[in-house]
């Protein structure tokens, strides 16, 4: 699966957010796009989520004709979690096929396992992270988008769940998004947003 696109331009009012942005997203690659706020980072992957349209320029899913739009593992900038609900069901309510004790295993694997069970408005902001980026690799996906998921983490957090990431997402494509480049992504292919 490869999403390609082709002099990308998207515009609010009279800002112009994105001009002219070529890219391929295939299987396999991962992309680091950096930039200061309102740069363009999230229209960017609000518009490989398909959830945004480009104002001049087209995306094509390139690969089966079948593909009209794709399933995507996502991290959202704001964390969408359910707030009463604990980290474990916040993991397991997204998708019939995974159990609470799924995704208790692999929540441990970013959080002690007592902060699993607790609500997550209980919880600080990377631990939440943590729970979004869990959620966001348990559902089978052609694309994983995350935007600015290590906001709130430490040094070794960071690391810890970019290792998580790695080993989690396989094949398939990942678009991270965040202000500035961290050691642990330096291999990813940098798109840098001014």
């Amino acid at each position: 699966m490869t999403i390609e696109l082709e002099q990308v331009g998207k515009r609010y009012g009279d800002r112009q957010v994105l001009r002219e942005l070529t890219l391929d997203v295939s299987t396999d690659t991962c992309y680091a796009v950096t930039g200061e706020a309102g740069s363009g980072k999230t229209t960017l992957l609000r518009l490989l989520m398909g959830l945004e349209k480009p104002d001049t320029g087209r995306i094509r899913l390139l690969g089966d004709y079948k593909y009209t739009w794709l399933a995507c593992g996502a991290v959202f900038e704001r964390d969408a979690l359910i707030e009463e609900l604990s980290a474990v069901r916040n993991v397991s309510v997204i998708r019939k096929l995974t159990s609470d004790k799924a995704a208790r295993e692999e929540l441990v694997k970013l959080l002690p396992a007592e902060r699993t069970e607790i609500p997550v408005c209980e919880l600080g902001r990377a631990e939440r992270r943590a729970v979004c980026i869990v959620r966001a690799l348990s559902v089978p996906a052609d694309l994983i988008v995350m935007d600015e998921p290590f906001a709130g983490m430490s040094d070794d957090e960071r690391a810890s769940a970019v290792r998580y990431i790695m080993d989690r997402k396989g094949s398939t494509p990942l678009v991270i998004a965040m202000r500035e480049r961290c050691e642990e992504i330096r291999s990813f292919k940098n798109i840098a947003l001014s």
